[in-house]
């Protein structure tokens, strides 16, 4: 009998081994072959290894089609897609929860789950859609007394669900129930949170949103073809199939496809404006004078490098050279998320999250690196990029009541009398 820690599967412990009676037992999503038929009989002549790379081939580009598609329709169809990912990730992960759990037969985990994701939501985007469409909420009398109430109506609904799972509580069960309660929340903050940030990226402009996706995507890959093709040494032990070459090859060739797509995508209004709510059209309008960020710059090349290049000065737009930055993240923090996902997965001895789509398993699969890189764009931008916006001001200042439109007037003369500003414009 192996007793040894390193003799188990995948690096299994004892006490995971000792974990698998009191969840239930063996694997809980029994993995397959899940290639449509016509693919398998197309490559049913090739290895094994090679019918897998066309497989992965044939189906990222079709996610990539599909993925243009998307932008093309715009952000309205985009928030939509992001809605529909993030459901149908939170439902790949409950339902490894639930195989594990169902068989003792307790009640309401799978209820409170999706409950837990509504009031979660709720939360989330009655935020967004009070800080977005202000002037719209306030024109509507059901949707002003909401978003005044919002915060307290969003609580009220988590503590009925809170209330809900003690009710739920089982003699002899609680741990177990306990583990799933926290399973339902940790999913939670992993998935909805960081969806929701992918959306606030989206609003300060399409280029915030396709160029980290693109950039990941990107990674994912060349670093697949260079470890194809070039891996030899193993990378990590949670993925023994990645490998440093296709971690290396997957750097460069990131930084290098930022660099060049954020080029392209500067040039473009429709995708380097702020999303905002246009109340006359009551519709989504992406039209603005163009920031410094995206306003060609002329920069000076280090004395050492212009030997090599043969260049003094390029011209380049401010917004590369974050690019830069999100395409390091992209490819040298980002695979973090991967690994997080392969352990996840090897601790409950599954092969993917799930089946949907063939080659490349589930769509939590395919968004594991996504979601940690939205928050770092999220953050990267609050931090270096965003200023006060000026129209979000005006409108919340229209909203007010006269008295205070006043008072607000007045304050704002005397500050601007003070500092030499108003009586410089009058002399204009």
């Amino acid at each position: 009998q192996e007793s040894e820690p390193e003799n188990k599967l995948d690096g299994e412990t004892a006490s995971d081994s000792e974990s698998k009676s009191e969840f239930g037992g063996s694997s809980p999503v029994p993995s397959s072959d899940d290639t449509p038929e016509v693919l398998n009989r197309a490559l049913s002549n090739l290895s094994s290894r090679w019918k897998n790379w066309w497989v992965r081939g044939i189906l990222t580009l079709a996610m990539i089609t599909f993925f243009f598609i998307i932008i093309y329709l715009g952000p309205m169809v985009l928030m939509t897609i992001v809605m529909c990912v993030q459901i149908k990730c939170f439902h790949e992960i409950i339902t490894i929860g639930y195989n594990v759990y169902h068989s003792y037969d307790l009640p309401w985990f799978r209820t409170l789950s999706w409950y837990f994701l509504l009031c979660v939501n709720y939360f989330f985007y009655g935020e967004t859609v009070t800080d977005y469409f202000f002037t719209l909420v306030q024109r509507e009398e059901p949707l002003r007394i909401l978003s005044k109430y919002h915060r307290f109506i969003s609580f009220a609904l988590y503590l009925t669900g809170f209330c809900m799972f003690v009710l739920s509580l089982v003699k002899k069960h609680y741990r177990l129930q306990f583990y799933m309660f926290g399973w339902t929340h940790v999913t939670l903050l992993i998935v909805v949170t960081q969806s929701h940030l992918i959306i606030h990226n989206l609003f300060e402009g399409m280029i915030w949103f396709i160029v980290p996706i693109s950039c990941v995507i990107c990674n994912d890959i060349m670093a697949y073809m260079f470890g194809f093709f070039f891996g030899r040494t193993p990378l990590i032990k949670l993925s023994p199939k990645k490998t440093w070459e296709g971690f290396i090859g997957g750097f460069f060739s990131t930084v290098l496809f930022g660099l060049l797509l954020s080029y392209v995508m500067s040039g473009y209004r429709c995708f380097t404006c702020p999303v905002e709510f246009n109340n006359d059209t009551n519709s989504f309008t992406v039209d603005c004078e163009p920031s410094e960020l995206f306003q060609l710059q002329e920069y000076n090349i280090p004395v050492l490098l212009q030997s090599v290049v043969g260049w003094k000065t390029v011209r380049m737009y401010p917004f590369q050279i974050h690019s830069i930055a999100l395409s390091t993240f992209a490819s040298l923090i980002g695979p973090f998320g991967g690994f997080f996902a392969s352990g996840f997965k090897r601790a409950f001895k599954i092969k993917d999250f799930a089946n949907t789509i063939p080659g490349h398993g589930g769509i939590m699969d395919r968004f594991d690196c996504q979601y940690l890189m939205a928050t770092f764009v999220n953050v990267y931008i609050a931090s270096f990029i965003r200023g006060p916006n000026p129209s979000k001001l005006i409108q919340q200042f229209l909203t007010l009541r006269p008295d205070q439109q006043l008072h607000i007037f007045n304050t704002l003369k005397a500050h601007l009398v003070d500092r030499g500003i108003l009586g410089s414009l009058e002399d204009a």
